[in-house]
């Protein structure tokens, strides 16, 4: 699967993912990911990406001219849709996720400013996805959530199908369950029995018994256990 990233800040890509699941997956030849600098496509010699909104107000918002010929640019080596990183738009969901990992590739447009002329929206744009209800100063952290969440997906990447059928979001799990390590007692707490039983069955139960979509233990207390 192909990720291609415009962004005016291309560089903060490459030190983040140069690590980890995605780094591994691009490694192998699973992931590609390219980011292109929307300066490259600026039409003026002095490569002005953005300028200021049409009726006033304060910022400056990105002109449409750089992102349509970046979109085209890379168009040739990428048939995935067009997604925009926008504080409005649908909610990154699990299962937003898996259809997107379906596709061949992503064309992720980077806001920044006030945002990018509306007729990227309606001309360029497939999907519009935002992680949160909350302002961030570029759409270069979300789209690399949106990345990392959906590159995941992608088969081959985790190195097999069974990580993906625990993840605490995947369908049908139920929700995440609490997790234990070495140390099977820790400074007054146990780790609970069963886990430590090799009764897979009964391990499982436990485990549907305590999953949950958040962390912060709603509905029930803590499964570790106090020593006295």
């Amino acid at each position: 699967m192909r990720f291609d990233v415009l962004s005016i800040f291309p560089e903060v890509f490459e030190p983040v993912f140069r690590q980890g699941v995605v780094g591994r997956g691009i490694q192998r030849g699973l992931l590609q990911l390219q980011a292109h600098d929307l300066r490259e496509h600026a039409a003026d010699p002095h490569r002005q990406v953005d300028d200021a909104p049409f009726g006033g107000g304060a910022g400056m918002v990105l002109m449409p001219e750089p992102i349509f010929a970046a979109v085209e640019a890379v168009r040739p080596w990428n048939a995935g849709p067009v997604v925009l990183m926008e504080p409005w738009g649908e909610p990154l969901t699990q299962a937003l996720a898996e259809d997107l990992a379906a596709e061949p590739g992503l064309i992720i447009v980077c806001g920044r400013y006030e945002g990018v002329d509306d007729r990227v929206r309606q001309l360029v744009a497939d999907r519009e996805v935002s992680i949160g209800n909350f302002v961030l100063s570029g759409g270069e952290l979300p789209a690399m959530v949106l990345i990392d969440t959906v590159a995941r997906l992608v088969p081959g990447v985790l190195g097999g199908e069974a990580s993906l059928a625990q993840d605490a979001f995947a369908a049908g799990a139920g929700g995440g369950y609490p997790q234990f390590t070495r140390p099977a007692e820790w400074r007054g707490l146990k780790v609970p029995d069963v886990l430590l039983s090799g009764n897979h069955a009964a391990i499982a139960r436990w485990r549907r018994a305590h999953a949950r979509t958040d962390r912060q233990g709603r509905g029930g207390a803590s499964p570790a256990l106090r020593l006295s």
